[in-house]
């Protein structure tokens, strides 16, 4: 784009109306506050999916429950995703396997509940902020379209008592108008694209998340029959 061309969109948005001119406003804190969302999830998801990579290659190496959940409370971490999941599940598993007289099944179900809780965390904490650019992506096309259409009734209108109206009067207003639309649909594009691409990778993680769950909920109810039968005997 030359410099004249930037210099005429800039008049141009000069010498909107002052209705286009908020509608412009509007759009364009839309598109930078998107922006703003899709780096710093981008990022979180970045961090989530190598946490992800991390905790399983570690958890499936270890042999000792007890001594990887302190392996993992020694790090100081919050804990985040699968580990998230491990700690909350183990922590209770244990708890309930102290208490004199409760079943396996109890004890497996207590955990279960409480897996199910720290998944529900991680679900929120990885959908936050995306119905933010779902909503950008949905109405930022129909705000600059408002825009267009004001800015073209308002030249039309400031025409309509001129006795004759040239293509060269007519078409600063008419371009005007129609950057806010322009404007929408760069607000719009990447709010969409990066939606669905951030959506994908969320479904995926929380897919990863559960199917730990089911793993790790598998492993718990070997050791509680196991010592269910143990103490039986």
């Amino acid at each position: 784009m030359s410099a004249g061309t930037e210099l005429s969109i800039v008049q141009l948005v000069s010498d909107a109306s002052l209705v286009v001119q908020i509608v412009m406003a509007i759009l364009v804190f839309l598109s930078v506050a998107s922006w703003a969302v899709i780096f710093a999830k981008s990022w979180e998801f970045n961090v989530a999916e190598r946490q992800s990579k991390t905790f399983e290659t570690a958890f499936w190496s270890s042999h000792d429950l007890s001594g990887f959940y302190t392996y993992t409370a020694s790090l100081n971490l919050e804990p985040r995703g699968m580990n998230a999941i491990f700690t909350v599940g183990f922590k209770e598993f244990v708890r309930l396997k102290k208490q004199a007289g409760i079943e396996a099944s109890e004890i497996i179900g207590g955990a279960q509940r409480a897996m199910k809780v720290a998944f529900g965390r991680e679900l929120d904490q990885l959908e936050t902020r995306l119905p933010f650019l779902a909503t950008v992506a949905s109405v930022s096309p129909y705000i600059g379209l408002f825009g267009t259409v004001w800015g073209i009734m308002i030249s039309f209108v400031a025409f309509a008592s001129a006795e004759q109206v040239t293509l060269a009067q007519v078409a600063p207003g008419i371009a005007e108008a129609l950057v806010a639309t322009a404007m929408g649909l760069f607000a719009a594009i990447p709010a969409v694209i990066a939606y669905n691409r951030l959506s994908v990778k969320s479904d995926r993680l929380l897919n990863q998340y559960e199917n730990f769950s089911q793993e790790f909920l598998t492993i718990l109810q070997r050791q509680a029959y196991k010592s269910d039968k143990a103490e039986t005997v």
